[in-house]
């Protein structure tokens, strides 16, 4: 630890201005994704789910085998996260922004993490009086402001921490294939994990991962020198407990799969068998859709969500990427930077390709396995710009950068005001406390996309006698009152006939009151004589 402190000490002396701009970004990050964090973060069905789960098992140590229900393929994620949310959640005396502030937190972490993979791959040397690191400050200056990183960086879900576990796996790949230090193949399984039960696009990973497996498995294996024979042992052994420990990750799910007759693994095997609807086993027909996607994928992360600037940062973009393959292909990938060009490419392409035989909508959360590449790619293409073109390549890189810095901030997120969905959901439950006066009652939510649990959360905090309707024990579940809280026009709240499972299970009832509270319609229904 002492050796550490006094190695960034030392680097902080050589590198003063660049470690100054690196804590203004950091700052930057910090502020945009903290900034009034409990009135912008997201707090609906899926967000109060989660909350009760992580509450439940730290009160009722009511362990947690699997993780949330994807949107998709009725599979389910690994618990991971929700492990993670739990220290969160307790600090936060159970408060859901406990968590949200974790997820900002690692993504301000991802921000320096960018910088940080970024700098040790593109720095060669100082060329023309080129600031070293000015790859490195580029990638995580403008990951800091991209509005749709923000977006998915300042709200508890377990997507939003894909981009930190995707670095770091693409990190420790670099690790035991370049710098040959096997032992980071434990950091690729671990990592790996946190990434699928995040989200199953992580699962686009493993390609990757693969390829660069082999190239080390390829290289130790083909020379048969002592040390070599050393490394091979090495290289089997951590291979082996990497697999070890990626099986233990995973294993809550399987045991819950073993234990309800494997419904996931069925949800899964479905999910990519009916390719008609969900995902095409043929490759190669993502090429033609690949020029579109990565036009998307510069657009939403990298211009600001801005389409025309998209259309010609991403023209810049393949000019830059066909130079490269050119010089990458005379270098044959000996020196570090070609390599990591290598890993980079290979990291995006697969991505694209992914991408591009999946059938259903694209969302831009599911970026997050590689929303660092276009990032670091950029910056290396900033830096080539600047070290190899003299002053005309300094200017144009310049007048790019600052062109995107302005687009970024134009539509940034602090731009528009606070969603205050955690506060409506607390005033209208502490409504329904008062209202309830001590007595059981259910409730139902009528919404366009949301449901009951970001209420019910908090009504369960507080030891209120609310209990979900179950159709197949109604005497012990249903009570005399159900309040129904509607999120739409009052035009479009018709509590009583409405079709909802809540409230049709409820039975034959009126409406005995209603209160507006934090722009939402609070019905109060009894039982009809």
């Amino acid at each position: 630890m002492e050796k550490l402190i006094a190695n960034i000490k030392t680097w902080t002396r050589k590198n003063r201005k660049e470690f100054y701009i690196l804590i203004l970004i950091l700052a930057i990050g910090a502020i945009l994704r903290l900034y009034k964090i409990d009135g912008y973060m997201t707090f609906l069905g899926d967000e109060g789910r989660d909350v009760i789960i992580v509450r439940r098992l730290l009160v009722d140590f009511d362990l947690i085998l699997i993780g949330p229900r994807t949107s998709i393929g009725d599979m389910y994620l690994g618990p991971l996260y929700y492990y993670m949310m739990a220290p969160a959640l307790l600090l936060s005396a159970f408060n859901p922004v406990g968590p949200a502030i974790m997820i900002a937190l690692f993504g301000v972490v991802t921000i320096f993490f960018v910088w940080y993979v970024t700098r040790k791959w593109f720095t060669m040397g100082n060329v023309q009086g080129v600031s070293l690191s000015m790859s490195a400050l580029v990638a995580a200056g403008l990951y800091a402001i991209s509005p749709v990183v923000i977006e998915y960086s300042r709200s508890s879900w377990n997507p939003n921490i894909m981009p930190f576990f995707a670095l770091l796996t693409i990190y420790s790949v670099w690790k035991f294939w370049h710098e040959m230090k096997f032992r980071w193949l434990i950091v690729t399984g671990v990592s790996m994990a946190f990434v699928m039960q995040s989200h199953y696009l992580g699962l686009l990973l493993i390609p990757t991962i693969g390829f660069f497996w082999l190239l080390s498995y390829l290289r130790l294996f083909k020379s048969r020198s002592t040390e070599n024979e050393k490394q091979k042992t090495v290289f089997v052994k951590y291979t082996l407990l990497t697999g070890a420990l990626f099986v233990l990750l995973m294993s809550p799910l399987v045991i819950f799969d073993a234990r309800h007759g494997w419904r996931n693994f069925s949800s899964m095997s479905k999910f990519f068998n009916e390719r008609q609807t969900t995902v095409s086993a043929r490759p190669w027909t993502a090429i033609p859709k690949a020029g579109g996607i990565f036009q998307r994928i510069v657009t939403r992360l990298i211009t600001g969500k801005n389409a025309e600037v998209g259309k010609y940062m991403t023209l810049i973009f393949e000019i830059g990427i066909v130079a490269l393959a050119i010089s990458l292909m005379k270098s044959r990938f000996k020196d570090k930077e070609s390599r990591a060009y290598l890993l980079l490419f290979t990291w995006l392409g697969v991505a694209i390709i992914g991408l591009g035989v999946y059938k259903q909508h694209i969302y831009d959360h599911y970026y997050g396995f590689f929303y660092p590449a276009p990032f670091i790619l950029l910056g290396a293409l900033a830096q080539k710009l600047y070290s190899k073109f003299g002053n005309d390549g300094k200017i144009f890189a310049t007048a790019i950068i600052a062109f995107l810095v302005i687009t970024n901030l134009l539509n940034n997120p602090l731009r528009y005001s606070p969603n205050y969905q955690m506060q409506r959901a607390t005033e209208a439950a502490r409504l329904i406390k008062q209202e309830s006066k001590g007595m059981k009652y259910n409730l139902a939510v009528i919404a366009e996309r949301n449901y009951e649990d970001g209420y019910q959360y908090f009504l369960e905090k507080w030891g209120e006698p609310v209990s979900d309707i179950d159709p197949l024990k109604l005497e012990e579940t249903i009570a005399e009152q159900l309040f129904v809280v509607c999120e739409m026009e009052k035009e479009k709240c018709d509590p009583v006939h409405s079709p909802k499972a809540e409230i049709a299970n409820f039975g034959w009832s009126r409406v005995d009151n209603q209160w507006d509270v934090s722009g939402v319609t609070v019905y109060k229904l009894v039982r009809s004589q």
